[in-house]
């Protein structure tokens, strides 16, 4: 019986303490209308503005190359991400857009600093280009 409550106690305290790692904190859920969302401008169009407004606002954080090693990156919490990787570009452009919109934790909220959505599209073409 001392058995059984031990492996009870130990089986609540792992799946505690299973609930409070990473890959459950990681989980950015993105709204399914995000998702979907087409990006409206032309990828090819306007990089040279993207990858301005990028080095303007993002670049601190996630680096020229985006690895997430830019001069700031040490001072944030969370994982920056990989922008160069497969897994992050996996991702549709509809949740990047709303990534770089909302933000969340560390990542901060774009919609006031760039009112104009169109600003954080050509962020999200340039963010395209930063494959290995």
């Amino acid at each position: 019986m001392k058995t059984l409550k031990l492996l009870l106690i130990l089986g609540v305290v792992s799946f505690t303490l299973y609930s409070f790692t990473s890959y459950v904190q990681d989980t950015w859920v993105v709204p399914e209308k995000y998702v979907t969302m087409k990006n409206p401008t032309d990828p090819k169009a306007d990089m040279d503005i993207g990858k301005s407004l990028y080095s303007k606002h993002c670049k601190s954080c996630h680096g020229k190359e985006g690895y997430g090693d830019g001069p700031k990156a040490a001072e944030q919490k969370g994982d920056l991400g990989d922008f160069s990787s497969a897994a992050f570009h996996k991702q549709t452009d509809g949740e990047l857009f709303y990534k770089t919109s909302f933000g969340r934790d560390d990542m901060p909220e774009y919609t006031k600093k760039m009112p104009d959505d169109e600003d954080r599209w050509l962020i999200v073409n340039y963010m395209r280009t930063l494959k290995e």
